[in-house]
């Protein structure tokens, strides 16, 4: 696949999970469905929007040799989602949280770099590279997504964050998922036939992507979106304890330093935010 289509199996495969999800809530669980109004509209379609721009710029980064820089920066989602939360909501953060925030995402770009001859001057001197500002607009992308997302859930009032979270979910991904169809029907009619003889590994990926999104929207739904983000940077953790533990696979120096520092900055949030 291409660009658009590796970005679409994300959406398209997982909007029917996504209103299962619902479904279930309301006639399984017996949840109340939120009325939607202009607002959610809004902060949803301009979440669903940021969010693809995102992950487009981060797949486009992958076709280059030397992504790693790229993809170090796009790590900058923490920091950006904090700036992003105080200029479309007002949200503030405390001096100790901005440490905990700052902490952590050293400590992923620094694992971004750990296996490649980049050096950390470098990476701090590449800033204008080609492959930095796209990570970086990739990074300030899915900052302003987080923020719309966590808008959007608020703005529904009820019945509860569960609800709010899923029925925001499933609107935007099926936004996402009717917007990149048209895309691919009028410039890369191609990519639909790519996607559909990947169907199988795709559902996976689906199932997977809108699991995640569900626990991401109904964090979000309680707290600030640069706090979820931090916190979220234990994904790399737990990639590491595979590669060690399932994989056999060795772990530099860095990798472990830039872990510690993710661990730290993720305690430094729970004990100052």
């Amino acid at each position: 696949m291409g660009t658009t289509g590796a970005t679409f199996v994300r959406f398209g495969f997982g909007f029917p999970f996504a209103l299962l999800f619902v479904a279930g809530l309301h006639w399984g669980v017996g949840m109340s469905l939120p009325v939607l109004n202009g607002t959610f509209f809004l902060w949803a379609i301009v979440g669903g929007v940021s969010q693809i721009t995102a992950t487009l710029l981060l797949v486009y980064l992958f076709s280059f040799r030397n992504f790693t820089v790229g993809t170090a920066y796009s790590r900058t989602e923490p920091a950006q989602a904090a700036f992003f939360g105080l200029i479309f909501l007002g949200e503030t953060v405390t001096r100790g949280s901005l440490f905990a925030i700052a902490i952590s995402v050293v400590g992923v770009m620094l694992i971004s770099v750990a296996r490649s001859p980049m050096s950390w001057a470098g990476l701090v001197t590449s800033i204008f590279s080609r492959t930095a500002l796209i990570g970086l607009g990739s990074g300030t992308a899915f900052g302003i997504s987080a923020v719309s997302y966590r808008a959007a859930s608020l703005s529904l009032g009820g019945p509860n964050f569960v609800m709010q979270a899923a029925v925001t979910l499933a609107f935007v991904i099926v936004f996402q998922t009717a917007i990149m169809l048209i895309w691919m029907i009028l410039r890369d009619r191609s990519e639909i036939g790519h996607i559909a003889r990947a169907w199988k590994p795709a559902l996976v990926v689906g199932l997977a992507g809108v699991t995640a999104s569900f626990g991401w929207f109904m964090a979000m739904t309680l707290q600030q979106a640069a706090y979820v983000k931090v916190l979220a940077q234990v994904e790399i953790i737990f990639t590491y304890a595979s590669s060690v533990f399932i994989f056999r696979e060795a772990v530099n120096r860095l990798e472990i330093i830039g872990t510690v520092l993710i661990v730290a900055g993720v305690v430094a949030l729970v004990l100052f935010a």
